[in-house]
């Protein structure tokens, strides 16, 4: 990457990570009263649309940056990331209600996508387009997910769960594949990050993929396991209808 377009090196927990992780509980605490406020209303609908709409515009001209020469990485560039694949997931939950993809984007936009925003591989500061485009990303998605399962009642079940471990493994499969045969390590899935991360408490490759696996699977049961409880405490339910 060109470091002349790099306006400042990012320092975890400085000032801009502090500043998006406020943005971020901020905007979740909104998205959340909205969406009850207004839950079956036409007004949630359009809400949901226009956060779809807006991941769209504030993501695509963004990813194109990252295919001009100032910024091209094979290491980088691809989208190839969970993250990459939560983003789309999100669009297209927040404007079907479709019950696969809204469960993607719960599983993935709660407990992946957040391990990027408390310890983010980042290198460029505010108002580097790239620090933009990782914040815009993440914040985004996590907004997505706050909003469709704590404001409009949108809630997982063991269904979603299934659905979205499928696709994780097969997306883990097909990334690990790429990954061998380019030289690259899209999802980290072939060695760990270059900066400290929660993978160098697991050991090292690929015992801390195994045991990323296995702990990812254990969290998205837990993180299941309560809301299909309180469904069946309670049939009857406020929530608008969503498609299979």
């Amino acid at each position: 990457m060109d470091t002349s377009l790099t306006a400042a090196e990012f320092q975890s927990y400085g000032t801009s990570h502090q500043a998006a992780a406020a943005l971020l509980l901020l905007g979740c605490v909104a998205l959340v009263w909205f969406g009850r406020t207004h839950r079956g209303a036409p007004a949630a609908t359009r809400l949901g649309r226009l956060l779809s709409l807006g991941i769209l515009v504030f993501t695509l001209p963004l990813q194109a940056l990252y295919f001009t020469p100032g910024y091209w990485d094979l290491e980088r560039t691809l989208p190839l990331q969970l993250c990459d694949l939560a983003w789309m997931a999100a669009v297209y939950a927040l404007w079907s209600h479709r019950r696969w993809a809204v469960a993607l984007t719960y599983y993935w936009g709660l407990t992946l996508t957040t391990q990027a925003v408390i310890t983010p591989d980042l290198t460029a500061d505010f108002p580097d387009p790239v620090f933009v485009l990782f914040w815009g990303l993440h914040l985004l998605v996590i907004w997505a997910a706050v909003y469709l399962t704590w404001g409009l009642g949108l809630t997982p079940d063991w269904r979603g769960f299934r659905t979205t471990v499928a696709v994780t493994a097969v997306w883990a499969v097909t990334v690990f594949g790429f990954n061998l045969l380019v030289g690259t390590n899209y999802g980290y899935l072939n060695g760990k990050p270059p900066t400290a991360s929660i993978l160098d408490l697991l050991g090292p490759w690929p015992w801390y993929v195994l045991a990323e696996i296995g702990i990812v699977a254990v969290v998205w049961a837990l993180v299941t396991w309560p809301w299909v409880a309180l469904d069946r405490r309670s049939p009857a339910t406020s929530a608008p209808p969503v498609s299979a």
